[in-house]
Order: structure tokens, then sequence, then C-alpha cells
């Protein structure tokens, strides 16, 4: 198995260079974005002086929708501080959970690495290391007994 310097990746996996070409087309040219200020601004003011032209001439009605505005508004506020109320409750529900839930279970799974980081040691100081010290002591055996008689099989007829 050869490893390849140049690309480390494998055949079998296809690779794909993402590039960012800093000199690409805008999203919307210059004179579009001009364009679209000018007219918001244009809208603008013709909505303004629509409004201004019927206060002038339907002042009762543009009354009654002032108010009708003031309480959709309202409504609005309530509602968003009700949702703000139950955001503020989900929060410390998390809280709560992480505190009394979570944190334990990532205590309990931290003493077991523990465990397992001395056991790993143990095993590694008390089995592994004499199981391969006894397995190169035989290999030597083994090897000088093959020096000292050659090697069994050529030295049985056939």
């Amino acid at each position: 198995m050869s490893i390849d310097t140049q690309n480390s990746y494998s055949a079998d996996v296809p690779y794909t260079a993402v590039s960012y070409d800093s000199g690409s087309e805008p999203l919307l040219a210059k004179w579009q974005i001009a364009l679209i200020i000018i007219g918001s601004i244009v809208v603008f003011i013709l909505l303004t002086a629509l409004i201004v032209f019927l206060a002038a001439t339907f002042p009762a009605e543009i009354e009654a929708i002032r108010d009708i505005f003031i309480i959709i508004f309202a409504a609005a506020a309530c509602a968003s501080v009700a949702v703000l109320v139950m955001l503020l409750y989900a929060v410390i529900r998390l809280i709560n959970m992480l505190e009394y839930e979570i944190k334990p279970i990532l205590e309990k799974t931290n003493e077991t690495i523990t465990m397992v980081q001395g056991t790993t040691s143990f095993v590694s100081t008390n089995v592994v290391r004499p199981a391969i010290t006894a397995r190169s002591y035989v290999a030597g055996v083994r090897r000088s007994l093959r020096v000292i008689f050659g090697d069994p099989d050529r030295n049985l007829p056939r």
C-alpha cells in the first residue's frame, strides 16, 4: 500500500474542490439597487400624500381606521408578551433539565471513562506487557534453536 503525497484521498471517494471566486457578479447591479431605493421613497411619499388627503377629506373614517389599528397593535403587543412568557418558561425548563438531568449523566459518564482508563492501564501493565515479554522470550528461544539445529522441516528426510 502506497501513500500518495499529492492527494491523500482514495480513488473511490470523489474529490471536489470548492473555490470561492471574489470576482463573481453580485446578485443585484448598482443601478437595480438605486432603482429599488428610489421606488421605495416614491411609494412612501405617495402613501403619505394619500393619507394626508384622506385625513382632510374623510376625518371620521380615518379616526375609525386609526382606532382599529390601535386595537390591532395592542392585541399584537399582548400576544408578544404571552409568547415571551412561554419562551421564558421554556428556557427555565431547559436550564433545569441541563442542571438536574444532563449534568448527573455527564458526571457518571466521566466516572465510567476514568474507571475504563484505570482498567486498561492495569490490564496493559499486568497482562499484556508480561504476555509480550513471554512471547518474545519464546520467539528468541525458538530462533536460537533453529539457528543451532537448523530448520526442522528441512532436516527431515523426504
